[in-house]
C-alpha cells in the first residue's frame, strides 16, 4: 500500500500527489469515491469520482452500441443442376430482397445422384446468379465444391458514396498536375 498517491478531481483535473489519508479525506468530504486508476504507476494514480455513476454510464453507452449495430444474418437459397427459369426467377428475387435488407447469400447449389459428373453444368448456374447480379454483390467466395454441394458466398456490395467520396480526390488530383 502506498502512502502518496497522485490525485485528479471528479472533473478529471489534476490535484497532485497528496497522501493517502488526505485523498481518503477529500473523498469523504466531496462525498464521492476514491478509485485508484494506475496502480503500477509510482506514485498510483487515484481519482475522485463517483463510481456508481461512472458504472451506470458505461452500461448506458454500451447498451446504446449495442442497439446501433446492425446485425447480419446468412440466408440460404438452394438450387439443384435442373432448376427451370421460373424456379429460378423466384430464387433470384428471394436473393434480391435479402440483399436489400442487408443480409449475406449463401448459394448452394446440391447435386444428386450422377449429376455429380456434371459439376459444369452447376457452375455455369452460380455464374449466371453471379451475372446477374453482378451491380449489387460483391462475391465473398467464389463456387467451391464441398461432398455433394457447391457453394457460393455473396454479399450486398458497398455503397456509392465511397465512390463519390473518391471522385473530388481524383478531380483536385488532376488539377494539380495541370
Amino acid at each position: 500500500m502506498a502512502s502518496e498517491v497522485r490525485l485528479t478531481g471528479p472533473d478529471n483535473e489534476a490535484i497532485g500527489i497528496v497522501s493517502l489519508q488526505e485523498a481518503l479525506r477529500m473523498a469523504g468530504d466531496l462525498d464521492v469515491d476514491l478509485v485508484e486508476i494506475a496502480a503500477t504507476a509510482n506514485p498510483p494514480v487515484c481519482r475522485l469520482m463517483d463510481y456508481g455513476k461512472f458504472k451506470y454510464q458505461e452500461q448506458k453507452k454500451a447498451a446504446e452500441a449495442k442497439a446501433k449495430q446492425t446485425v447480419i444474418d446468412i440466408k440460404e437459397v438452394k438450387f439443384r443442376p435442373g432448376t427451370d427459369d421460373g424456379d429460378y426467377n423466384i430464387k433470384m428475387r428471394n436473393i434480391r430482397r435479402f440483399l436489400a435488407d442487408g443480409d449475406k447469400v449463401k448459394v448452394t447449389l446440391r447435386f444428386r445422384g450422377r449429376e455429380i459428373t456434371h459439376q459444369n453444368l452447376g457452375l455455369d448456374l452460380l455464374n449466371r446468379v453471379r451475372d446477374d447480379l453482378a451491380d449489387t454483390i460483391l462475391v465473398e467466395q467464389f463456387p467451391k465444391l464441398e461432398g455433394r454441394q457447391m457453394i457460393m458466398m455473396i454479399a450486398p456490395a458497398r455503397k456509392k458514396p465511397s465512390a463519390v467520396a473518391k471522385a473530388p480526390a481524383a478531380a483536385s488530383g488532376t488539377a494539380a498536375t495541370a
